[in-house]
């Protein structure tokens, strides 16, 4: 089995650092694993990709357009934005949050409805869920990243066990961090399992 994972975000969200939760998970389950990032002006709220796959046989860092079993989205347009790698048959789970672009005009309008409308137009296996809320409520925004991320393993998008992701966050996020990590991962399985997108 081979497995491809893009997760799309912007500077700031962590998008590296799901990355390597996401990698470190699936090296610990016994998987050869490959990552790529790149990064804009990530230090601009610039858009940042990071290319994961993980297997028996992985061959490249970068996955090909229409080479990706799952989008991990923290942010809803970057989503739309690297649509072009998703497979045919291949599923999303986002962030519904925007984060608008520092350097846009002032009659410029974004509209997340008509962003998730595009995304639903094309994915038929998307979840779209407010993470950023969730995070909040688990004590610190940051965590949104280990949220949407939680839910990705919760829902069956991703083919490793859930618990050994909370495993991973208890054993590589800083013990300051932790508890307000695991919070935002186990908040975000209750939403899932509330909502009935669980696998």
């Amino acid at each position: 089995m081979n497995f491809s994972v893009i997760i799309c975000g912007v500077g700031g969200q962590g998008v590296v650092l799901a990355s390597r939760l996401l990698a470190i998970t699936a090296m610990n389950s016994g998987f050869h694993v490959n990552t790529a990032e790149t990064l804009g002006m990530s230090q601009r709220e610039g858009s940042v990709v990071s290319h994961l796959q993980f297997g028996e046989t992985i061959k490249s860092s970068l996955i090909p357009e229409g080479g990706a079993d799952l989008i991990i989205g923290l942010e809803l347009s970057e989503v739309a934005r690297n649509l072009h790698f998703l497979k045919k048959n291949g599923k999303i789970i986002t962030n519904c949050k925007m984060i608008l672009p520092s350097a846009r005009s002032s009659n410029e309008t974004y509209d997340s409805e008509q962003i998730i409308n595009f995304i639903n137009k094309y994915v038929k296996s998307t979840i779209c869920i407010d993470f950023s809320k969730i995070a909040k409520l688990a004590g610190n925004p940051k965590s949104m990243n280990v949220s949407v991320l939680s839910a990705a393993f919760y829902t069956g998008f991703l083919p490793l066990d859930y618990n050994d992701f909370l495993k991973t966050i208890e054993s590589e996020i800083p013990e300051k961090y932790r508890d307000i990590n695991l919070n935002a991962a186990k908040l975000s399985a209750e939403t899932i399992m509330l909502e009935g997108n669980n696998e």
